[in-house]
């Protein structure tokens, strides 16, 4: 077993209570004139979360309570969608407090649609803490701060420990190059008749996982002209590499399975079902699949992603805690309370992350999973050693990625009309997975001309 200090693991924070869900409404935040109390919607699971979810939530609502009791916790279930979330904050039916993506956050920043926190994030401490790259997600035009960042993620290679010993695979070797992937798909579809690998396709997340491929393979999608415009890249070699291994996999080899219309959820629940042998999504997958998709932690494996080219990388990812500007003062004050000791305590604070780990742990939730941290190395790796007695994670099935991955240099995502144009290359990936001759090349002309187009505007 290797050293907390060498082990890129962290604990996830789970969200909800059953109660909380049943009874909050799709107003805002404020005064509850029966209590005296400040009403907090927070974001919480998505829908599928297991009981016991929700009741590791349960404690720590209470402890918060009991630390705020002028603030009364209102859980409201909660999943980010590119093509649905914008049409959900315009009509004002998102929590207090949630969520959005790195790659969302420019976006909603241009359009004056997340709450200014720098006087709170200062008085906090926290604007001297967070790795510089990873603050610039938050950060306007204006200089001023819009969130806290509260994880991050490498993207990697999840796959099915079982079915790579169907497949007469050694789960403990998983595969190093593409090609190998290619034909340990091969194997897991001959002896299993299962999808030997898969990829998501629809709902923005075809675009996003083929710009992982295109990252790992050394291209770029984008180049940031340092000045709020940027230039489309699209048509490269590795972005065609990554859709003709596509194209093999799906109408050569048989080995991509017959579900070509995946999205972040559905991918999971084929992964979880035991239907796909290897896909790529982010390092923080774990967590979600045992917690919603019901994944027999058993099966579970994760390595890195394969590199090829000189500025070959994993393309990296998170997510930030936000609120809306249309709150009032009294509840943006409360949202700050929760997010500050929910989120971002336990990233700093001995104590915090201990409580955190140990009600995580006595409702079974997962303690663990891999993340990259969003403050200093060094502070997290002592993190590690603070709640190393409630992780529970099958560390030992994900040393692949945890021994390599700090080998890897991450890669930022494109950061402008980043959802746009992940949406424009779902039409890509699914023409390639549904049209046998479709051409590639005349494709990525295309999406070249039409992501230039939206970067224009």
């Amino acid at each position: 077993m290797k050293s907390p200090a060498r082990v890129l693991l962290a604990g996830v924070a789970t969200l909800a209570t059953v109660g909380a869900l049943v009874g909050c409404s799709a107003a805002g935040g404020g005064s509850d004139d029966s209590s005296g109390k400040t009403e907090l919607r927070v974001a919480t699971f998505p829908p599928g979360a297991d009981e016991a979810a929700y009741e590791a939530f349960a404690e720590q609502e209470k402890q918060f309570e009991e630390k705020h009791p002028d603030i009364d916790i209102i859980g409201v279930e909660y999943e980010w969608e590119g093509p649905t979330f914008a049409v959900q904050l315009a009509g004002g039916s998102l929590p207090d407090v949630f969520t959005v993506p790195f790659t969302d956050a420019k976006t909603l920043l241009e359009n004056d649609q997340l709450m200014d926190v720098t006087d709170e994030m200062e008085d906090l401490g926290y604007t001297d803490s967070f790795n510089p790259i990873i603050l610039d997600a938050v950060t306007g035009d204006d200089g001023h701060y819009y969130g806290f960042p509260r994880q991050a993620y490498a993207n990697a290679l999840s796959y099915n420990r079982q079915l790579f010993e169907e497949a007469g695979l050694d789960p403990d070797s998983p595969p190093t190059t593409w090609d190998e992937v290619r034909e340990y798909a091969q194997q897991i579809t001959d002896a299993t008749g299962k999808a030997g690998y898969s990829q998501m396709a629809t709902n923005n997340t075809g675009g996003w996982q083929l710009t992982v491929g295109t990252a790992a393979r050394g291209g770029r999608t984008q180049i940031d002209n340092g000045d709020g415009t940027a230039e489309s890249t699209i048509d490269n070699d590795a972005t065609k590499e990554v859709l003709q291994f596509l194209h093999d996999l799906k109408w050569e080899d048989g080995s991509f399975g017959s579900k070509v219309d995946l999205d972040w959820g559905t991918i999971n629940q084929e992964f979880a079902a035991g239907n796909v042998g290897m896909y790529t999504t982010g390092s923080d997958i774990y967590t979600a699949l045992v917690r919603d998709f019901g994944l027999d932690p058993d099966v579970y494996g994760i390595t890195v992603l394969p590199l090829d080219g000189e500025d070959a990388g994993p393309l990296g990812g998170g997510d930030i805690a936000v609120m809306s500007p249309t709150i009032d003062d009294e509840t943006k004050a409360a949202g700050v309370e929760w997010i500050d000791w929910y989120y971002m305590q336990k990233l700093l604070n001995e104590d915090a992350a201990v409580a955190d780990a140990k009600a995580l742990s006595e409702s079974d939730q997962a303690v663990g999973t891999p993340l990259l941290p969003v403050l200093s190395r060094e502070l997290y790796d002592e993190s590690l050693t603070w709640i190393e007695p409630y992780i529970n994670v099958p560390r030992d099935q994900m040393t692949p990625f945890t021994d390599n991955i700090w080998d890897q240099t991450p890669v930022g995502e494109a950061k402008v009309k980043t959802q746009e144009v992940y949406a424009l290359l779902d039409e890509v990936v699914q023409t390639v997975l549904t049209d046998e001759n479709a051409d590639i090349d005349a494709l990525l002309a295309q999406a070249q001309t039409d992501a230039q187009a939206l970067l224009d505007e």
